[in-house]
């Protein structure tokens, strides 16, 4: 059998390369990602709104005082719904806002009867004039849905990590109830912040 001829010292170099060159593309691979960062105004929000709103003390005047936003009646078969919306851009990122405000039957029945709204009809603004008379209305629903890609450790980075998570047929819903809200994410993106008061979200 013919012999191999000895490596030489160049190719015993070339190896020690190769090898160097492999375990510092594993070490980056390995290394710590750092956090991302939190929703700079997520901390506020949460003890001014979110928490008040789980506790059932959220009114159309505190959450006013934080959005300007116009009011819009939807009419359903159930009954009217009341909602407050804006468009809200915090710390330079657009989020599109959405409260539903609690209403009464007659209050209904009302509404409806003022706008002219039978059951399947089109939702329609209402007048600004109407904000100052429904400011001490309880918020019972609050949405926030981010306008561009927001990731979802950005939230993990403001709140800790979710007490539960829950899989849904798109994504994952993460379950904070001491603040009474469910964050449903999609891959590595924050899709919808949903506040309930924590009766509510019990039940559900």
């Amino acid at each position: 059998m013919r012999k191999m001829p000895p490596l030489r010292a160049q190719h015993g170099l070339v190896f020690a390369a190769v090898a160097l060159l492999f375990f510092a593309w594993g070490a980056w691979l390995m290394r710590p990602q750092p956090a991302a960062a939190p929703l700079p105004w997520l901390a506020e929000w949460q003890a001014e709104v979110f928490v008040p709103l789980a506790d059932n003390r959220l009114n159309l005047a505190m959450l006013r005082a934080r959005v300007e936003g116009e009011l819009w009646l939807q009419s359903r078969p159930e009954g009217a719904r009341l909602l407050y919306r804006a468009d809200w851009p915090a710390s330079g990122e657009p989020w599109a806002l959405e409260a539903e405000l609690e209403l009464g039957e007659a209050e209904r029945a009302s509404l409806m009867a003022a706008a002219g709204l039978g059951v399947g009809d089109d939702e329609q603004p209402l007048g600004r004039q109407l904000l100052a008379g429904l400011g001490s209305h309880a918020i019972v629903a609050l949405r926030l849905e981010p306008q561009q890609a927001v990731a979802a450790a950005r939230l993990a980075s403001s709140l800790g990590q979710p007490r539960l998570r829950l899989e849904l047929g798109e994504g994952q819903a993460w379950v904070y109830p001491e603040a009474g809200l469910t964050a449903h994410t999609e891959g590595e993106r924050l899709r919808l912040l949903q506040v309930l008061p924590r009766q509510a979200l019990k039940r559900r």
